[in-house]
């Protein structure tokens, strides 16, 4: 319906009353009553059981006060919402829209609450009061109407723009870099500005807890988390990075001229915090023209950091030099790796091998995390010396359990089925 002259009144424009006093009445208690109405949209409205519980408890209760607002005065003035009142609803739809929600199950909750509200009036009302009752059923009818077209116009409009965007200017932009076109031929094909040097960020985004509850919607659970991720880099490059990600991570390439900021391990928490997921990146900076090295360079070392099992934080070449140069792929690393190859078939002692490593040596520790006899930890020691020839009571001994371990790992990832 039109909302341009936003007057929806009943005759004689006197109050409506139900039980004798005002029919908002019932609704005046609005915190309470969005919590109350989130709790029943979870409970009640099949897709909203599956949103992530801070999108209910955050987003979805903060419209749900809004709309409480507006149906107060509706019912109070006979006047629906104007222009900069539904700006916050027609916000939250393109939000959500970013995220993926299912428009069905927005329009359907706004239909639940409209009826749930309404539901509280008539609990009041007696037969003298069916007039206004009437009166409001209209009002709130045409509230809803308002909304319903607030959302879902503001929802599909956001819904092509997201779509659209995949097909943007820096998306083909970030491409041509990555295939190595030259700087001149980008800036034409683009009509963007191409620095003389990036940095070149390889990323891996762990799961947010929602994505891992069987209870939550983890789509929505993983876009969410993305939006926050894709948010917060814009922020801090005031949106000059490029990026091609993914809920679990991908390529960003940041401008490395002026005094443009590079990410650092300080930036990585701050993003991490705000994803709410740990983070491991790895980077190189260097001219554009050899952004494709680059690229590569960071998903071997990703590659890497992951395959030794590094905690979530930012590496760049000279961190891991030993172990980049060691592990290349080769007669030596498969040298390396053939050392524990007569563990294959006693995958306990191999186990043993690595968590004795992880807890330095320490064989309490290791029986801790296994959850066996230090005995039983010394006798899988002396097997695995007995089978391998690796002596962990020696310094050399120790050193070639961890290449030897390193180089195997790195072997099973690359023979490994992509997910």
């Amino acid at each position: 319906m039109s909302n341009d002259s936003a007057e929806v009144t009943r005759p004689g424009g006197l109050t409506i009353t139900v039980a004798g006093r005002p029919a908002s009445r019932s609704l005046a208690d609005i915190n309470k009553l969005a919590t109350q109405l989130v709790g029943h949209f979870a409970d009640n409205v099949a897709p909203c059981h599956t949103l992530p519980g801070e999108q209910l408890h955050g987003d979805v209760t903060a419209v749900t006060q809004t709309c409480l607002r507006m149906a107060i005065e509706v019912l109070d003035q006979q006047t629906l919402p104007d222009e900069a009142q539904l700006a916050q609803l027609r916000e939250a739809a393109a939000q959500w829209a970013r995220e993926g929600v299912p428009l069905d199950t927005i329009i359907h909750t706004y239909h639940e609450g409209i009826k749930v509200g309404f539901d509280l009036i008539a609990a009041q009302a007696s037969a003298d009061d069916l007039p206004d009752l009437m009166s409001g059923f209209r009002l709130v009818m045409a509230l809803l109407d308002t909304f319903t077209v607030a959302v879902s116009t503001a929802y599909v409009e956001e819904h092509h723009l997201v779509a659209g965007q995949h097909h943007s200017a820096t998306q083909t932009l970030m491409s041509a870099l990555l295939s190595g076109h030259t700087a001149s031929a980008v800036a034409r094909q683009t009509g963007l500005p191409v620095a003389q040097s990036y940095q070149v960020i390889s990323m891996a985004i762990a799961p947010h807890p929602d994505e891992l509850d069987p209870r939550v919607n983890t789509k929505i659970a993983a876009r969410r988390k993305l939006r926050r991720v894709q948010s917060t880099l814009a922020s801090m490059f005031n949106g000059r990075a490029l990026t091609l990600l993914s809920n679990k991570g991908g390529t960003i390439l940041v401008p490395a001229d002026g005094d443009m900021p590079r990410l650092t391990g300080a930036l990585l928490e701050e993003l991490s915090a705000t994803a709410e997921a740990p983070i491991i990146a790895t980077q190189a900076v260097g001219s554009t023209d050899t952004i494709p090295n680059m690229a590569e360079e960071t998903q071997e070392l990703m590659d890497l950091v992951r395959a030794i099992r590094r905690p979530p934080g930012l590496y760049q070449m000279q961190d891991l030099l030993i172990e980049y140069q060691i592990t290349r792929p080769g007669p030596a690393r498969d040298h390396l790796a053939a050392t524990l190859s007569p563990l294959e078939n006693h995958p306990e002692l191999l186990e043993t091998l690595r968590v004795h490593l992880e807890t330095g040596l320490n064989r309490k520790g290791t029986g801790r995390r296994m959850h066996i006899h230090p005995n039983t930890v010394d006798y899988r020691l002396r097997r695995i010396t007995q089978t391998t020839g690796i002596d962990l009571a020696l310094p050399e001994g120790i050193s070639r359990a961890h290449i030897a371990l390193l180089a195997l790992e790195l072997e099973q990832q690359a023979t490994r089925p992509s997910a």
